[in-house]
């Protein structure tokens, strides 16, 4: 009796480990991928199946993105079959030892949700196919889109990546343009806790922020585009660009940077204007020099429609548009004016109480024995903030001589403002006959008027700088 139980335990133990060996086998082999791919081959046969297109452009009379396009890939590029697939393309990441899968063309993912096998193919026309069993559409289609849209969304906001567009065009061969956005890494590091600003400005400049983010409701119940308008103006370097960058990192908003000088006309601009999509931020910078500029390609009302015109309503939402000026002093009102620009920034150049902040975040200094001489310079002659930050940065092992740097460049510019201002002066008295008639032609006083002053310039240095911090501004409402 005991050796027949030995038996049937042996034997049993040898049927098991024969099955075990068995599935090992085909799964280190071909054969198992062979059997699966006949059993999926004769479900296609027996089963009906609908197709569903996602193309990259929402039509083929327009350039507008398809977002949900974007959407799927996102979902597909970080499916675990994506791995088992044929033809699957790898590319190095963003981060260091990082590899991205990515599907090549005609490649087709299988995917299963809520026990339905479904399967998408990459075509080389920029579209991916669905293709999913009738009987199961009607149960999990609507649900599995929004699995997708839920996927992605969750991918997007873990990888806290932005992106920066840059416009272009590109002749077809037939005498039209492309307009195009094409896309780098937004690496930008300037942020609203980095930035010398303020509190209580940039309090109200979060908290607006904030609104604004919160606001789709609203914007819709009282029949609004859910969008809101910028200008920052003030002189070069005093960081307007880099308010932008701490908009879009607080925000998490992708930026277009949206270069006039390169778009033909204005039909051109409101294609372009369709291409971006939600979560954006669109930047036109020194807007002011372009409208002085004689070679303007877009009219003044192509630019007032892209401001606030319906085409605003048709395309995507969720965005901010920013303008950056020099100076708005000789601005068309109309550009100005209440429902195109919603808050004004002015950007100022530094003052002392400025100057003691980026010393404070720069240098680790609060209090150091020259800032009562640089508080006396800096009453008699303004600088940039950009100007202070590279100073500091660049004498950051030494608070001393990085006080002394500023005061010396301080200084330089009194000096420069002072020979400029003789020299106007002595301009408008010889073109106002004070001199007589003997006295040095109007037009060789001028060349000697440039000289000077280009030497006086080049004294002085670059001051077009983009900083990381910027001065306070106020905001105007």
């Amino acid at each position: 009796m005991l050796s027949l139980l030995i038996t049937s335990i042996i034997y049993i133990f040898s049927g098991v480990s024969f099955y075990v060996i068995l599935r090992l086998f085909l799964y280190q082999t071909s054969l198992i991928h062979l059997l699966i791919k006949w059993k999926h081959s004769v479900e296609d046969t027996i089963y009906v199946h609908q197709f569903f297109k996602v193309p990259q452009i929402n039509n083929d009379n327009s350039t507008q993105q398809n977002q949900f396009y974007k959407k799927v890939l996102t979902y597909l590029n970080s499916t675990s079959s994506l791995e088992d697939s044929d033809f699957t393309n790898l590319f190095a990441g963003k981060k260091s030892n990082d590899i991205v899968l990515s599907l090549d063309d005609n490649q087709t993912v299988h995917d299963v949700f809520l026990g339905a096998r479904v399967s998408w193919t990459n075509e080389k026309k920029r579209t991916l196919v669905l293709r999913i069993k009738k009987k199961d559409k009607r149960r999990i289609l609507r649900s599995y889109l929004q699995h997708i849209h839920t996927i992605s969304d969750e991918i997007e906001q873990r990888r806290g990546e932005l992106n920066l567009f840059i416009n272009h065009s590109s002749n077809r061969g037939d005498g039209d343009g492309d307009v195009r956005w094409s896309c780098v890494p937004f690496t930008h590091q300037s942020s609203f806790e980095t930035m010398v600003m303020d509190s209580d400005v940039k309090a109200r400049v979060k908290s607006d922020l904030e609104s604004f983010l919160k606001s789709e409701e609203y914007y819709h119940r009282i029949g609004r585009v859910w969008k809101k308008n910028f200008l920052l103006y003030g002189p070069s370097g005093t960081g307007k660009s880099s308010f932008v960058a701490a908009m879009a990192r607080f925000l998490s908003y992708d930026v277009y940077d949206l270069n006039l000088s390169q778009i033909s006309n204005d039909s051109d601009l409101k294609m372009l204007l369709l291409q971006t999509k939600n979560k954006s931020l669109i930047v036109i910078e020194d807007l002011d020099l372009y409208l002085k500029s004689e070679s303007t390609a877009v009219s003044l009302s192509g630019l007032l429609n892209f401001m606030d015109g319906i085409l605003n309503s048709c395309s995507s939402e969720e965005k901010i548009m920013v303008f950056t000026m020099n100076s708005k002093d000789e601005i068309d009102p109309a550009i100005l004016r209440p429902g195109r620009i919603d808050v004004q920034i002015y950007f100022p150049l530094c003052d002392f109480k400025s100057f003691k902040l980026f010393a404070n975040n720069y240098l680790g200094v609060k209090e150091h024995k020259l800032f009562q001489q640089v508080e006396e310079v800096f009453h008699t002659a303004n600088i940039s903030p950009a100007e202070v930050s590279e100073i500091m940065i660049a004498n950051r092992g030494s608070p001393s001589r990085a006080m002394k740097s500023v005061i010396t460049a301080l200084q330089t510019k009194k000096n420069a403002g002072a020979d400029h201002r003789r020299l106007d002066d002595s301009v408008e008295l010889l073109q106002s006959g004070v001199f007589g008639k003997d006295s040095l032609p109007v037009k060789e006083l001028r060349k000697l008027y440039g000289l000077l002053k280009l030497k006086t310039l080049k004294k002085v240095g670059p001051v077009d700088y983009d900083p990381v911090l910027i001065e306070p501004a106020m905001i105007k409402r």
